[in-house]
């Protein structure tokens, strides 16, 4: 009897054992779904994908003041994604994106091979997986993250086009140096649009995704280079570019023109002020990733000239006080001079800049330095205010503050001038006069030492600043510009078991009998307390407040004067009704704040306050455009503009102020110590902050004259008239003027 074959009774023994072997398989892999099956996120949550944006500050002219943001962000659509990024992202990160279901088995399967053999993990992910990874997960290397990353991919794939995952990939994606998505990574390196992108530089961006934070040209150009080549030579591979293209591309020097941190805002105290409203109203989690856009009426221009000034101003008054040792020196702490890299030095300086540099040493009179790359000297004029040789000076270590003078940029070198922080503070505020907006805003010599906002925050004593409200009340009294009141001494009744109140003229003179233009003009401070004793110092009071002075205001006499304190913001607001006619704008630090959206969540329309009448506002313009021609303000003459102002300086030289206007614009100057000390002898408010004022103001009638055929007149209401007096024109209310005859 024949025997039967043994073959298929083999094929069925290994036919049995496949099947066991796929059942355990299977059975495997369900169990494995069924243990992370129940904690994989709703992956329907991204039909609503809105990652973290950038809320963005806005000027009036539409450009940056500053930004808010945990992550640098820009959102794009598909459609504005250039081809040869979405190319370039495709070939480096995942050739077969196009044809796979979020998963390349057998790259998964070699990679694990490698991952036994080798004992470390190896990439693998396709670009689903890393969106599924970015999106959902962490970047733990382990083999449960792995898995569920798998399953999220494919479950992605099922929900999403290709187009859809490529748009949310881009959006998410990290470049290094806090930002995220390709339309902030072409700013951050590129200083351009998305759009814009050349082969080379969209080859850049897709090539550093592997790891930005080693690859950026920022931090290693070499590496960025050579991740560049990788995803030109992939492109060429997957026929999206010839050779030729690619060979071509990666011949061209990498030019990055963009920063690796945003340049600080010009105004950082104005921006602080807009962060702490906005989280106040709407939380810190929509300010920094909600994409707001607040628009503001910040003037750049304005702004810019007034951190100019006040700075300038402040570091000539520090030097008055001599020098102070640097604060650190590297050698102390164990640096080394040649390798150290300064948090501030993130980008070329230029000429007018002051930076931070450290010195290297001494030598023939002169101080040499170096500012990363750029090596630096300062020639003995550049230290001569010091009054001292160069080595005693500074020391070798040290870190110094040094205004640069003169560039060459071919040599890397450059000549400077030794500075150093001032300890002195000051304040500026800009007002539109018929809006409200605040147009610039300083509130100190440096907010990143600190974010005190002397501008909206400090409470100063404000000096003969005050005057002009006990003039105003006068005029309403019936009393005119032309008035006479006696500049003698005095003393008056200051209370109960009080002794007597007597004020001096800051000259320690007296003018006899004078008018009240002369008075305001010439800041006498005897007619301001007469004129407050015999309106009423309850009576004087309602003025400020009328004008938005919320500050304690004591019913004393000593306040016509100045004794009373209030903060720059709203001593300048109140003297900005005086140039438009008695109307006081709120101010306003910004005008819309819109959703990422494009909705509108807020808007600050224009909040008049009729606080003064009309007549009176312009009796009291004129008689302080007398103070800015003829009096304590003569100076700001110089500008040859119709402006008016008032100097305010206390007893002691402690507070020195300005607050000066024309008709559009009402710009405030003070400056001081935060803890009261004496600014030095003699350092008034005409010597110290009218400086301040005349510079910035001459950066804005520079302006205006090139708009305007001629210069704005502040407007005179009807029922003010001119008459010639002995002491020449004078302007009067009608029926309080003298009857000639």
């Amino acid at each position: 009897m024949a025997r039967r074959p043994r073959l298929p009774r083999l094929a069925r023994s290994f036919g049995v054992a496949a099947l066991f072997l796929a059942a355990a398989l299977l059975g495997t892999a369900s169990g494995v779904l069924f243990a992370f099956v129940g904690d994989l996120p709703q992956i329907s949550a991204l039909d609503d994908y809105s990652p973290g944006t950038i809320t963005r500050v806005l000027a009036r002219d539409g450009s940056a003041v500053g930004e808010f943001a945990h992550e640098r962000r820009q959102i794009v659509t598909y459609e504005q994604l250039p081809e040869v990024l979405r190319h370039a992202i495709i070939a480096a990160e995942d050739g077969e994106f196009e044809n796979h279901g979020g998963l390349r088995i057998g790259r998964i399967f070699v990679t694990l091979i490698k991952d036994i053999i080798h004992q470390r993990t190896w990439g693998a992910s396709t670009l689903t997986q890393q969106l599924a990874r970015k999106l959902f997960l962490t970047d733990d290397k382990t083999p449960e993250r792995k898995i569920k990353e798998a399953l999220i991919a494919v479950q992605i794939e099922k929900r999403y086009t290709k187009a859809e995952i490529l748009t949310m990939y881009c959006n998410q994606i990290h470049f290094g140096h806090r930002t995220y998505g390709v339309a902030a990574a072409a700013d951050l390196y590129f200083a351009k649009p998305v759009s814009e992108l050349t082969l080379d530089e969209a080859a850049l961006i897709a090539g550093i995704i592997q790891s930005p934070g080693r690859q950026s040209p920022y931090v290693d150009l070499a590496a960025a280079q050579r991740r560049r080549a990788y995803a030109l030579d992939r492109m060429a591979a997957e026929g999206f570019i010839t050779a030729a293209d690619a060979e071509a591309a990666k011949a061209r020097p990498i030019v990055v023109r963009g920063a690796p941190r945003p340049a600080p805002s010009a105004a950082p105290y104005f921006l602080e002020a807009i962060r702490i409203y906005l989280e106040e109203q709407y939380t810190a989690k929509t300010v920094y990733e909600g994409g707001l856009q607040v628009k503001t009426g910040l003037d750049p221009g304005l702004q810019r000239a007034a951190n100019r000034a006040l700075d300038n101003k402040l570091r000539e008054l520090d030097k008055l006080r001599g020098l102070r040792r640097p604060a650190e020196n590297l050698l102390e702490h164990g640096r080394t001079l040649d390798t150290y890299r300064d948090p501030h030095w993130t980008r070329d300086p230029a000429e007018g800049d002051i930076v931070w540099a450290v010195v290297t040493g001494t030598d023939g009179g002169v101080i040499r330095l170096r500012v990363a790359k750029w090596t630096g000297t300062i020639d003995p004029r550049g230290y001569q205010w010091t009054r001292r040789r160069a080595d005693q000076v500074v020391r070798p270590g040290d870190l110094v503050e040094v205004r640069v003078l003169r560039l060459d940029a071919r040599a890397g070198t450059f000549a400077g001038q030794l500075e150093q922080p001032p300890v002195i503070e000051g304040a500026v505020v800009a007002l539109d006069n018929h809006t409200g907006e605040v147009l610039a805003m300083v509130g100190g010599s440096n907010f990143e030492r600190t974010q005190f906002n002397r501008a909206t925050q400090a409470m100063r004593q404000v000096g003969s600043l005050f005057k002009p409200f006990v003039f105003m009340a006068a005029i309403d009294r019936g009393y005119t510009a032309a008035s006479t009141i006696q500049d003698t001494a005095a003393s008056f009744v200051a209370g109960p078991n009080q002794p007597l109140y007597e004020p001096r003229n800051y000259d320690r003179l007296y003018q006899g009998e004078i008018t009240l233009r002369r008075a305001l003009e010439q800041s006498r401070n005897i007619p301001a307390v007469r004129l407050m004793e015999a309106i009423g110092p309850k009576d004087v009071i309602g003025y400020p407040r009328r004008l938005g002075i919320t500050a304690p205001l004591p019913e004393f006499l000593s306040v016509a004067i100045g004794s009373a304190e209030a903060t720059l913001l709203e001593m300048t607001s109140a003297y900005s009704a005086l140039a438009n006619q008695g109307v006081r704008m709120t101010p306003r630090l910004f005008t819309e704040v819109i959703d990422r959206n494009g909705e509108s969540l807020e808007q600050r329309r224009a909040d008049p306050h009729q606080a003064i009448r009309a007549d009176t506002a312009y009796i009291i313009t004129d008689m302080l455009r007398g103070a800015a021609t003829r009096g304590t303000a003569a100076r700001a003459a110089s500008l040859n503009w119709p402006v008016a102002g008032k100097t305010g300086t206390t007893d002691d030289y402690t507070d020195a102020w300005f607050i000066g206007f024309d008709r559009d614009v009402t710009v405030g100057v003070w400056i001081g110590f935060d803890q009261k000390r004496v600014i030095g002898d003699r350092q008034s408010g005409s010597e110290v902050a009218l400086p301040v004022w005349i510079d910035i103001m001459q950066s804005w009638v520079a302006r205006r004259r090139a708009e305007l055929s001629e210069p704005p007149e502040f407007e005179r209401p009807g029922n003010v008239v001119v008459v010639q007096t002995a002491g020449g024109p004078e302007v009067f209310i009608v029926g309080t003027e003298p009857i000639v005859r």
